[in-house]
């Protein structure tokens, strides 16, 4: 398998240069570079994209402005000299974050991390969205979509279910963490903490002692939500998002 991917930078030296590079990258299969953003809409939007390599600092339109005015965007790793779009590179949920001169580590390192990403995501696809359990909350029974859930949060003898339908109203109920662990996919879903398990598919990006849910997973304007990663899970978790 290998990624369809895209190249777009204003200054065509470098973008040759990355091109070379992704063209020794086995996971990946360059099928354009482009100078102008606006030149690559028609090919992103006939979903013939899987990962686009996006320089911000342009002079027809920046590159987070373009992304901002893709409806269903591929996956993105931002190319730059500039370190003040970090933060909002961070809020637009993209895979990575290079600083020019791109060494061919980084950039290799980046790959597999939106390899890894796009691995997911295709699995997460392949889910039967009718998947479900019961839980007790409000003296009624609640029925409980597996691919609604958007994380759990335990709290001694109760337990919250973040759910996408009503993220800002989370169902309480009686149960401990052990006990809704025992209803979820342990292949889709991954306790990260004493307190929290998350699917697997809605993680964005994680660090030694946080990971960090997509956009789609907040229920926030902010866009993003970072849960800790307790020392006693971060080997079981990393095995599992990793697909090992």
């Amino acid at each position: 398998m290998a990624l369809h991917t895209i190249a777009i930078d204003d200054e065509p030296l470098g973008l040759n240069i990355l091109a070379d590079d992704l063209r020794k990258i086995p996971t990946l299969d360059l099928v354009g570079t482009f100078t102008n953003p606006i030149k690559a809409v028609d090919l992103i939007q006939q979903g013939l994209v899987d990962l686009l390599f996006l320089d911000i600092q342009m002079p027809t339109l920046l590159g987070t402005q373009f992304l901002r005015t893709l409806s269903n965007p591929p996956l993105v790793i931002f190319t730059t000299a500039y370190e003040q779009y970090a933060l909002e590179g961070y809020e637009l949920d993209v895979v990575d974050y290079l600083m020019k001169p791109i060494r061919f580590e980084r950039l290799f390192k980046a790959c597999n991390k939106a390899v890894d990403t796009f691995l997911q995501r295709r699995k997460a696809d392949t889910i039967p969205a009718d998947t479900y359990f019961f839980i007790y909350s409000e003296y009624k029974e609640i029925k409980v979509y597996h691919h609604d859930i958007l994380y759990i949060e335990g709290l001694k003898d109760y337990v919250k279910l973040f759910l996408a339908s009503q993220p800002n109203r989370p169902i309480l109920t009686r149960l401990n963490m052990k006990a809704i662990e025992s209803r979820l996919d342990p292949t889709q879903f991954c306790r990260v903490h004493q307190s929290y398990i998350v699917p697997l598919t809605r993680i964005s990006s994680f660090h030694k002692s946080k990971l960090v849910l997509n956009s789609s997973a907040t229920g926030k304007p902010s866009g993003t939500l970072e849960i800790p990663i307790g020392s006693r899970y971060a080997d079981d978790f990393l095995a599992r998002y990793r697909g090992e």
